[in-house]
């Protein structure tokens, strides 16, 4: 593993945070909470001018085919201004599941369209039942009329409400395991039955919906992969969304610790800037040191989905773990070091506090992957 960036990396943390600084000042971050789209036309299609919706797909299908540590640059970038929009769950949940276990002419057709910006995707994967795991895929997919049926609900489902079409994960049958009997389906966001509801949520920068299928029918041709075997592709598109999410956090854990060491400086307390004291010193230097571990673990585990090295789950799981705790604690430390100016409306610092609790529970919180680790490692 390289533990420095190349050139291309540096010039693309270079582009993308001049372009979002530009592009996505916090007045269009606030703007766009109240937007139940979550995002402009213009905006995506300037994302798409840049080549980031297909930055990790093939050539082939319109995209730039970098990897996914190149990804989790314009992540951690995304994360300092707290992008909001669907471009996590296009990308990385329901065109990277397009990408990991879609035909040929499925991955033509949705991911040339991702990578141009005219067709959003999203992933429906958790249930009532809260699971992240095979066992909490509970929604049937009957075979009928040489198709499928699909028939249950779909919770927290990230910008459904935009997406052009679903991937959804269904049991077709039940087999010796859980990971048997899953099926992913491309379901278009006009099929009969299919209903979609927006959520309210802590962090309006992240749109999550509630999704009911009832009797939704689908042709052969929706299934994505094949039939019953799609839990291992799905768990592929998990980790490398997780590592992503990990990235974004990084991004917004970075920027904490600089709003919060810049007001140290100005804020005066007692005739003296605040951060001459030393337990505002201390308190900032346990930030740096959260930041910095969360940044290291995520680009480890990111450049092991990258290589498809066989520990790349357990590293995800450790990223998380770690990564989950960090940017809360430092999210809570900026605030508590603002005093009250950071729990006013008007201060960007609740922003980054909503979106660090949102991404902390958003494919297991710490004590989830802490569990996922032990038994990874047999414990």
């Amino acid at each position: 593993m390289d533990f420095g960036f190349n050139q291309e990396q540096e010039m693309l943390r270079a582009t993308a945070r001049k372009f979002l600084e530009n592009e996505c000042p916090s007045t269009f971050v606030r703007k766009m909470m109240d937007d139940p789209a979550g995002v402009t036309p213009d905006f995506w299609q300037k994302l798409a001018e840049q080549g980031w919706l297909g930055l990790i797909y093939p050539e082939a299908f319109g995209g730039v085919g970098l990897g996914f540590v190149d990804l989790s640059v314009l992540m951690e970038e995304m994360g300092r201004v707290v992008v909001p929009g669907p471009y996590f769950s296009t990308v990385l949940l329901g065109g990277l599941a397009i990408q990991e276990a879609g035909s040929e002419s499925q991955k033509k057709e949705w991911l040339t369209k991702i990578s141009g910006g005219s067709a959003k995707v999203t992933l429906a994967l958790t249930e009532p039942n809260a699971r992240w795991d095979a066992a909490g895929v509970t929604l049937r997919a009957r075979e009928a009329r040489g198709g499928f049926t699909l028939s249950g609900t779909k919770l927290f489902v990230h910008d459904a409400h935009t997406a052009d079409a679903l991937v959804v994960a269904a049991r077709t049958a039940n087999g010796a395991s859980p990971e048997d009997g899953v099926s992913l389906f491309l379901v278009p966001k006009d099929a009969r039955g299919l209903e979609v509801k927006l959520l309210p949520t802590m962090d309006q920068t992240r749109k999550l919906c509630e999704v009911t299928l009832k009797d939704v029918g689908v042709g052969s041709d929706a299934l994505v992969g094949e039939k019953g075997k799609g839990w291992q592709p799905l768990a592929r598109v998990v980790d490398r969304a997780t590592v992503a999410l990990c990235a974004e956090m990084c991004g917004g854990a970075q920027k904490i610790l600089e709003m919060t060491t810049e007001y140290a400086k100005i804020r005066i307390a007692f005739g003296k800037p605040i951060g001459a004291y030393q337990g505002v010193k201390h308190r900032a230097a346990d930030m740096l040191v959260d930041v910095e571990n969360a940044k290291s673990i995520t680009y480890y585990a990111a450049w092991a989905v990258d290589e498809q090295v066989a520990e790349a789950p357990l590293a995800v799981s450790m990223a998380k773990a770690y990564v989950s705790d960090a940017y809360r604690k430092v999210a809570a430390a900026g605030l508590q070091l603002h005093g009250g100016i950071g729990f006013t409306w008007e201060h960007d610092l609740h922003l980054y506090f909503k979106r660090a609790k949102g991404s902390e529970f958003t494919f297991g919180d710490a004590t989830y992957h802490r569990e996922r680790v032990a038994q990874l490692i047999n414990l």
